[in-house]
């Protein structure tokens, strides 16, 4: 018996990338570093934006990577350990992580700014042409 998925209809055609994406993203349950996704409304005529802001508190800029990949946002942190200081109690572990978007086609990283150990980046996509085009049917005798 096969397994049915949202694209299995024989009319989306070309979607199994998308698919394996949704299985990958389905199995990651790492919740570190928390962070927020908001809606920001366009003004002026602008289009839609959003900003993913994570909590990074204890990271320095030269810590953090934020880079595209494909149809991927991946934000990541390395705190280096600091040998040289002699701890009574450590509860502030150095920790990395990774945290991985994927973008929809057409979405762009705008800026990142990071202030007050929040990490906010700000994506958003441009009003895509209408383009509609004829495809001419050949007759073959």
């Amino acid at each position: 018996m096969s397994r049915m998925t949202p694209f299995s209809s024989p009319l989306l055609l070309g979607f199994d990338a998308m698919e394996k994406t949704l299985e990958r993203l389905a199995k990651s349950g790492d919740s570190y570093p928390p962070y927020n996704i908001e809606r920001l409304s366009g003004a002026d005529g602008m289009a839609e934006r959003l900003r993913i802001t994570l909590a990074v508190a204890g990271f320095a800029e030269c810590d953090l990577d934020v880079t595209t990949e494909e149809n991927q946002l991946i934000v990541r942190g390395r705190q280096n350990d600091d040998t040289e200081r002699e701890f009574l109690h450590r509860g502030i572990a150095a920790r990395q992580f990774q945290r991985c978007f994927v973008l929809a086609d057409g979405m762009r990283v705008i800026a990142a700014e990071l202030k007050n150990g929040l990490l906010s980046i700000d994506l958003d996509r441009p009003e895509a042409e209408r383009l509609v085009r004829k495809i001419n049917i050949s007759v073959k005798d």
